[in-house]
């Protein structure tokens, strides 16, 4: 039995699709336990890239059997636009199977999302718009629509009424929209119905009892430590906890069962949307690293803000999560820059940090304190084993493992499924 968890150690955009891809090809289940179509992973198979933005990224994998977990929100709309933009590209989205209990996007959470951005203006957290912070609000407050509401359709058309009784008089009475119409929602969600009737399952039963027949189970997070509503940067942060523990929350397996947490993390860093960001750079390097890293949002198309490793976050990453190894991605990016730096700890007015501020306010106001080390100049996108890479890199590599808590178990140099160095393989001695 092996139930391993995938985290992003840092804001997002780490390459968990691509740790996903690898691992999820020897495992019965890959599971998504958090999120929404706001928590994209580009995967590259056999050359071609695939941008997934609401699946889990072990809907690739010719075995696994893919579920979207009951920590999951789901817009409909979204989630068969991808299948059938999969399929097209001969894909097989056919053993996809979601949660009972996973809730609903509906169309009004996209509006009250963008209408609250607005509303906050300078103060705005910078979310996708795509309607999942007030989903997981209705979930908290006891007025979500879940995936089996759809099929009793008086207890869908009694939740929505519910739910627009005081988001109508929000939008009118406070932004100056019209109210939405509550047999309009009711009807957009019975008519994926039958679409969606195969693919529910209790996930909860399912996956326990793969794990108790000696089978394998990954479960692969959304967003990242650093975006989780409780450790994050908050209020800069997600709607949900995409940190391990939440990943049993959103999967239904319980944490007794997890064997390996492996925490995924950019070789730099980079974060999108407004908040706090130590390492961030304003110069020619960032703008180095956004162009030769690919640094643009799957789902948003924004430019990712870039700066240098922070193995202040990636120690406070691997306690949070408990991490028994490190996925170290984008390590290819650095080659020929010169001088490295690697942020080792903070400055708050005057006081060194070698951990995470206890505030949000001293974390807003932290200044990097960097060492430097070397980079190296050759192409390392063809290196196999860790005694291929160049002196250089396997002395940055050594060091960031020593700031960062957790042994590196696998380093990627470069995009492709078969660019990555495997040190320690966390499914060797479970298999």
């Amino acid at each position: 039995m092996a139930a391993i968890v995938i985290v992003g150690a840092q804001w997002g955009d780490e390459g968990k699709g691509k740790a996903t891809d690898i691992l999820g090809g020897r495992v019965d289940y890959v599971v998504k336990p958090n999120g929404g179509n706001n928590a994209g992973h580009t995967v590259v198979v056999g050359g071609e890239k695939y941008e997934l933005k609401l699946l889990p990224a072990g809907i690739l994998s010719e075995n696994a059997i893919p579920i979207l977990g009951n920590g999951v929100v789901i817009n409909l709309e979204a989630l068969f636009e991808e299948i059938e933009g999969l399929e097209a590209r001969g894909a097989d989205a056919s053993r996809l199977r979601i949660s009972a209990n996973a809730h609903l996007v509906a169309p009004y959470h996209q509006i009250m999302d963008r209408v609250q951005e607005r509303f906050l203006g300078k103060r705005a957290i910078g979310t996708t718009g795509r309607g999942i912070g007030p989903t997981y609000q209705d979930k908290v407050g006891r007025v979500g629509i879940r995936v089996q509401d759809i099929f009793d359709e008086s207890i869908l058309r009694q939740k929505i009424e519910s739910a627009l009784d005081v988001k109508n008089q929000i939008l009118v009475k406070m932004y100056n929209r019209k109210a939405i119409v509550a047999e309009e929602i009711v009807q957009y969600f019975l008519g994926y119905a039958e679409r969606l009737r195969p693919m529910m399952i209790d996930s909860e039963y399912v996956l326990n009892t793969a794990l108790d027949e000696g089978k394998h189970v990954l479960m692969e997070g959304g967003q990242a430590t650093m975006l989780d509503v409780d450790h994050g940067t908050y209020p800069f942060v997600t709607s949900s906890n995409p940190t391990a523990g939440g990943a049993c929350v959103g999967s239904g397996v319980g944490p007794t069962k997890i064997t390996s947490s492996l925490g995924i993390i950019k070789a730099y860093t980079t974060r999108v949307g407004a908040g706090p960001f130590p390492t961030e750079l304003f110069d020619k390097w960032g703008e180095y690293l956004q162009t030769v890293g690919g640094e643009i949002g799957v789902n948003t198309g924004r430019k990712r803000r870039c700066g240098w490793y922070d193995s202040v976050i990636a120690r406070y990453a691997s306690r949070v999560n408990g991490f028994t190894d490190y996925f170290l991605t984008k390590l290819d990016v650095l080659t020929g820059i010169g001088e490295i730096p690697i942020c080792v700890a903070y400055e708050v007015d005057g006081v060194r940090h070698d951990e995470m501020p206890m505030t949000q306010s001293e974390f807003h106001h932290a200044k990097p304190i960097f060492e430097t080390m070397p980079a190296w100049d050759e192409d390392i996108t063809g290196c196999t084993t860790f005694e291929e890479l160049p002196e250089k890199a396997q002395n940055y590599v050594r060091r960031l493992e020593e700031l960062s808590g957790a042994r590196f178990s696998y380093i990627g140099v470069g995009p492709g499924r078969d660019q990555t160095i495997v040190i320690h393989d966390v499914l060797d001695n479970q298999l």
